[in-house]
């Protein structure tokens, strides 16, 4: 679920990417991370996310907050972060935020 979760925001941000921004070469990235941090902070998961029923929440199972979804983003935009994960699973940009994507 968690690929098809970012599957559909990459698309999303892509769509918005070649409408308005095509041919910037960090449009794509930015629309990306602006639409992480305002989805995370102002409802607990990005489209994506809320599209397959997930939510990002603290360890204490708590809203995020702001500074917990702007870290972990800069983080996953980062990549290398998200394709390594620790014994429960979670991506190491959801472990330096003190973050965790659970099923709702």
């Amino acid at each position: 679920m968690r690929i098809a979760a970012i599957a559909v925001d990459f698309a999303l941000c892509f769509a918005i990417y070649t409408a308005f921004f095509y041919g910037s070469s960090w449009a794509s990235l930015a629309i990306f991370v602006v639409e992480q941090v305002l989805f995370l902070v102002a409802f607990g998961g990005s489209i994506g996310h809320l599209i397959f029923r997930m939510r990002v929440v603290t360890l204490q199972n708590r809203w995020a907050g702001v500074w917990r979804p702007v870290l972990r983003t800069v983080l996953l935009a980062l990549l290398i972060p998200a394709v390594i994960w620790d014994a429960d699973q979670r991506g190491l940009h959801d472990v330096f935020a003190g973050t965790v994507l659970v099923r709702v």
